[in-house]
């Protein structure tokens, strides 16, 4: 009789145990899918500091601290609010993939636009500043963290697929030629197409900013992972802009540093997450490794070679 108490009592802790076990690795799924939608460092940091008040909230509750408990839960809705705001096109995405059926595209990361060198950057700004010298207006779009689909374009241009070179982009900025009306669209090394027509921005701007400036804010409010580059032809000003905000007026000193700090390798974010689904597999092994010698059955942790 005793010990069939024991081997309920072992097998009704062991189950608590297993459900505990899957409700962390479930957890540690979810935010290692968000981590792989993210591309930004400071939003990656933003979610990682979500994730710390998340388990403070579990700490505190487990504790029974209920006054901690009660604020940080209030705090935790609050940041959940926030970033649905923040992360409109990531959230977007995740439904989307959730809504086809996609789930292993969830746990990769996607298709990045290849990192941009210092030779590719330096030709920018150096075409950037002939053009500016010149006044000659140009509008060129740079790809961030992955494609920008031809439907968020009102035309999609002429496809040219052409190694950057400063001499390439003041060419096909030359009022004089067919393509200098339109924006010329940059995927890592390479000039992917020009002539392009943006979407306008419908928000209220300064009657400083002409078509140009409308359309860059209308494209990157419409796309998140691009920035455009707008040269003013009659001011011959650099503006940079981002998320449908204007940086104005820029240096070329300024540009550069801009330009070096959004097209920078994502490496940090490509070694989180991978790194975030190791330790899931840590602590996966060594769960079951608990688990298993609390029942009783062969060990199937790994050994750690020496």
């Amino acid at each position: 009789m005793r010990d069939w108490w024991k081997q309920w009592l072992i097998a009704g802790w062991s189950q608590s145990l297993l459900l505990k076990t899957l409700d962390i690795l479930l957890v540690l799924a979810l935010t290692y899918m968000m981590l792989v939608l993210i591309n930004e460092r400071r939003t990656l940091r933003m979610v990682l500091g979500f994730v710390i008040l998340m388990l403070a909230s579990a700490l505190s509750h487990q504790w029974g601290l209920e006054l901690l408990n009660f604020v940080l839960e209030k705090l935790v809705i609050g940041c959940a609010v926030a970033m649905a705001v923040a992360l409109q096109s990531e959230f977007r995405r995740f439904l989307e993939l959730l809504g086809r059926g996609e789930f292993k595209k969830l746990f990769q990361p996607s298709t990045l636009a290849l990192p941009k060198s210092d030779s590719t950057i330096d030709e920018i700004v150096e075409a950037v500043r002939e053009l500016s010298k010149s006044r000659i207006g140009a509008l060129l779009i740079i790809e961030t963290t992955g494609p920008i689909d031809e439907r968020d374009f009102s035309v999609p241009g002429v496809k040219l697929n052409a190694e950057v070179s400063k001499e390439l982009i003041q060419t096909i900025f030359q009022p004089k030629t067919l393509l200098h009306d339109g924006a010329t669209l940059v995927r890592g090394s390479r000039i992917l197409a020009s002539g392009i027509i943006l979407p306008l921005s419908g928000r209220t701007a300064s009657r400083q900013l002409g078509t140009r400036h409308r359309a860059a804010m209308g494209i990157t409010e419409r796309v998140e992972n691009c920035i455009c580059v707008v040269v003013s032809e009659e001011t011959g000003s650099i503006s940079l802009a981002e998320r449908g905000n204007l940086n104005r007026p820029l240096t070329i000193a300024k540009l550069k540093e801009l330009l070096e700090d959004k097209l920078s390798p994502t490496i940090d974010r490509e070694a989180v997450a991978p790194g975030l689904l190791s330790l899931g597999r840590k602590i996966r092994s060594k769960s079951l490794f608990v688990v298993s010698r609390l029942l009783g059955l062969p060990s199937t942790a790994p050994r750690d070679k020496k």
